[in-house]
């Protein structure tokens, strides 16, 4: 699927996110209590996305499901509207220079938001689940699930990072 098409399938899932239930059991059958309280505090979309990665991934170590529950909850920290979510990927896309300036700035700053939240939620996200106790496993696939994949090759969890990716970027 190309990256636009993605994105807007993506984007009306977040529109219409209201009309579809969460299956929280689901995901307490992976979550820690303190844990599940973080995924509970991710936005409606967000905690649908998150399980359908973790349909996706298929067999499952419980660090691998972690952090397909949880790669993104570091988004939890600001809270985004459509466009400061949907911006920061079409400028990291068409310009990228312009989205290292912009994502250098303050998350506190509205306009600059999206691009500071879409570049440090992935360590932003692994600090949430290691503070919540989540497994070392998780921590670092959440670390690094934007990362080129290329660089950690030789790393143990390679094949658990490229099995997060591929779910993370088709659900």
């Amino acid at each position: 699927m190309t990256t636009a098409l993605y994105r807007v399938r993506q984007g009306l899932r977040a529109l219409f996110a209201f009309a579809f239930p969460v299956d929280y059991t689901q995901a307490q059958r992976f979550l820690s209590p303190a844990l599940m309280a973080q995924f509970q505090a991710m936005r409606r979309s967000e905690q649908l996305h998150s399980l359908r990665v973790l349909r996706a991934v298929g067999d499952l170590s419980p660090g691998l499901a972690v952090a397909a529950l949880l790669h993104d909850v570091g988004k939890s920290r600001y809270p985004m509207s459509l466009w400061q979510r949907t911006l920061p990927v079409l400028v990291k896309r068409f310009f990228p220079e312009m989205f290292m300036r912009l994502s250098a700035g303050d998350p506190a700053t509205r306009w600059q938001r999206g691009f500071v939240v879409y570049a440090h939620h992935p360590l932003w996200s692994a600090d949430i689940i290691a503070e919540g106790g989540g497994p070392a496993e998780a921590v670092w696939l959440a670390a690094h699930h934007a990362d080129d994949p290329a660089q950690w090759r030789q790393h143990p969890l390679y094949d658990s990072l490229c099995r997060l990716q591929a779910a993370d970027d088709t659900e």
